[in-house]
């Protein structure tokens, strides 16, 4: 097919007129049978280069994904103009993708997105082997290397595959952030006669900035008075689900609309806040990195971190969400470079700690190898035995699984992994050497803040990429610096934010009475924290008053409403009456009569001995009795506690007084943590 019979189609299929060279080239390639790796700016249009050779093979093209926001506009474009497009992936309910696979097999079906974890489904494995393929995509290809910003052990798997497929039978690897590094893995793990096409990566519409502070409050502050002078919408990229809350709830207290996205809301409320987005219902939308990967909005006019990424590769591939209709964009970065008594910068040690838990100490790959040593366990059962997160024991499993230490085996219906006793030793010098290049690349993230060469500049080379350009366009070269020069009215405004802002325990399920509760702060984001470990762990005596005052102002402003018969306090481990009587104080400002008749009946453990969300449901589970339950049958419960970390203790208690017959029970506490998720 020549360039001109084949844009011919294009703009009969698709409306496009032309095709850029490098898309040509690339779709040429394709109909030849090659294999391709193509590295171009985000917006370039590299879908295109999949979806117009899919449409004239006779089989099917299978497009690996780890973008579900991306398969869903993708296949409802591409169904829009008569092509049979569908997905498989973790929104759909097992027997719909299960009809997919068949419509596959069948030839119903000729682009297929599929997210690729679901390669470790052996349903999926089988269908592979009856489809007629034409050609394999994968999307993202970064995330198949180890040196890649986004490594996924699954993604490997794609690799099995391939290598499994004739020559001649077009493959096709994409992303828009590859360093040379990482394109060289690509291109070793595809293999075979691969040639790769690298664009330039100069984003030329962008205005690129960086604020340094002296606190997170300057960021609030700034942003209060600037965000509202951006035209059109944005992202404002926070590095903690915490921080999505406490930005969005600011700008709410400010009166600038906007929402908070994390990728612990529900598929239906993240649906809805996407939707939002393309529509422009706010401003700007909060949200950790977890957005943005495959939203298809051309114009969006700024984003803005709060944090650093983890790399220079992280930032273009995140602030390349941007401005993709060429039209100009600001991009902002805010740096915290006060240094603590050790020297190091504040917004240095969060990105620093995300590289410290990528990759577990080899104490917990040794605690995984030994209990599989004893017997073969499922994922569940690794984490109880272990007492490890689920993050980390997928990782740990991969790892294993990749040098041939344990394997994957099949039980009944259930999937476990057993001890190799023919297995090598555990080699950790990847492990090791993985690390020290995630450290540099943070460390030339830093570099990229305080550099003095123009930024795109700096991006573009250090992706390997050299654009023959003059830059113009960021507080380097042309344009100004900006600061944070706060009017005083917007402080006093932050400072009132401050005591009227309460975090929710979200604890509200359909077997239980309890509701969602309040906290009067956040115990990593104020001296709130500091109060509470000095009297629970340092013999510092009652909670000072200030926390009364605090959660009693959040109680007042929550529930102030509504009425309560009886007030009930968790029964300590091993704090002594700390909670019992800071619950009396509250009982005796709010009139309130006070029981004492909540119970433990078993001992329990402190919950922060445990690193994931079976073993503390597990510590509290029957751990509690209610010694005169008629007591609080048809009642209003308030239930005070000192600290919400999983809310297991809580949500327990909760199910015993729903059983004892109890209408409501609220929980009160003085601080939830920064990283409790229930």
């Amino acid at each position: 097919m020549t360039r001109n019979e084949a844009e011919i189609k294009l703009k009969r299929i698709f409306e496009f007129e032309k095709f850029y060279d490098e898309q040509w080239q690339t779709i040429d390639m394709l109909l030849r049978g090659e294999r391709t790796l193509l590295i171009e700016k985000t917006g370039y249009g590299k879908s295109l280069c999949f979806q117009f050779p899919a449409t004239q093979f006779d089989g099917i093209t299978i497009i690996f994904s780890p973008l579900i926001a991306l398969m869903r506009d993708q296949v409802n474009t591409l169904n829009k103009k008569g092509i049979s497009a569908k997905y498989i992936n973790s929104e759909q309910l097992p027997e719909e993708n299960s009809q997919v696979m068949q419509d596959a097999i069948n030839g119903k079906v000729k682009i297929l997105y599929i997210a690729p974890e679901r390669q470790e489904n052996q349903e999926w494995v089988e269908a592979t082997r009856n489809m007629n393929l034409s050609m394999i995509v994968i999307d993202e290809a970064h995330t198949i290397s180890v040196w890649g910003h986004d490594f996924r052990p699954a993604f490997r798997r794609i690799i099995n595959l391939v290598q499994l497929l004739p020559q001649k039978l077009p493959v096709l690897a994409t992303t828009a952030t590859a360093t040379k590094r990482v394109q060289a893995d690509i291109e070793q793990q595809i293999s075979g006669n691969l040639t790769t096409i690298r664009g330039n990566l100069l984003r030329e519409n962008f205005n690129l900035f960086v604020i340094e502070t002296k606190s997170e409050d300057e960021k609030l502050l700034w942003l209060a008075e600037n965000l509202k002078n951006f035209s059109g919408t944005g992202l404002l990229y926070t590095g903690t689900r915490v921080n999505t809350e406490i930005y969005a709830r600011w700008f709410d207290f400010m009166g600038i609309k906007t929402t908070n996205y994390n990728a612990g809301l529900d598929g239906e409320t993240r649906k809805e806040i996407e939707k939002g987005l393309m529509n422009n219902k706010w401003k700007c939308v909060v949200s950790t990195n977890a957005l943005g990967m495959g939203i298809d909005k051309p114009d969006i006019r700024f984003i803005i971190h709060t944090q650093i990424p983890a790399s220079p590769i992280h930032y273009y591939q995140e602030i390349g969400r941007a401005g993709r209709d060429g039209e100009k964009t600001f991009i902002i970065l805010f740096y915290n470079s006060k240094q603590d008594e050790n020297g190091i910068q504040e917004d240095y040690k969060l990105p620093k700690a995300f590289v410290d838990g990528g990759r577990p100490n080899i104490n917990k790959y040794q605690k995984v190898i030994n209990a599989l040593k004893q017997e073969p366990l499922g994922e569940r059962q690794l984490m109880k035995k272990t007492n490890l997160k689920q993050t980390q024991i997928r990782v740990i499993k991969a790892d294993l699984i990749e040098q041939g230490i344990i394997r994957e085996v099949k039980y009944d219906k259930s999937k476990k992994y057993e001890y190799r006793y023919d297995a090598p030793e555990l080699n950790t010098v990847k492990f090791d050497e993985l690390r020290n290049s995630k450290l540099k690349d943070l460390d030339s993230m830093v570099d990229y803040v305080f550099t003095k060469e123009p930024r795109m500049k700096f991006l573009c080379e250090y992706l390997g990429d050299n654009p023959p350009v003059k830059f113009e366009n960021c507080d380097n070269s042309k344009y100004k610096k900006r600061t944070v020069q706060p009017d005083k009215s917007t402080v006093n405004k932050l400072i009132e934010f401050r005591e009227t802002y309460f975090p929710i325990l979200e604890v509200k399920s359909n077997n239980s009475n309890i509701a969602n509760g309040v906290a009067s702060s956040y115990y990593g984001v104020s001296n709130v924290g500091i109060a509470l470990h000095r009297c629970k762990y340092e013999n510092g005596g009652a909670f000072p008053d200030f926390l009364l005052k605090l959660t009693l102002k959040a109680f007042r402003k929550t529930f102030g409403n509504q009425h309560f018969d009886l007030i009930v306090y968790v029964p300590p481990t091993d704090s002594g009456d700390l909670v019992r009587n800071f619950a009396e104080k509250i009982s005796s400002v709010l009139k309130i009569p006070i029981s004492h008749k909540l119970v433990k009946q078993r001992e329990t453990q402190q919950q922060k001995a445990f690193h994931n969300g079976y073993l503390k449901r597990d510590n509290v589970r029957g751990a509690f009795n209610y010694t005169e339950p008629n007591e609080i049958t048809n009642k209003n419960i308030l239930l005070i506690d000192d600290i919400f970390d999983s809310g297991a203790t809580i949500i327990e208690i909760g199910k015993l007084m729903t059983n004892f017959g109890t209408k409501t029970i609220i929980p009160l506490v003085i601080a939830r943590t920064v990283g409790g998720d229930i």
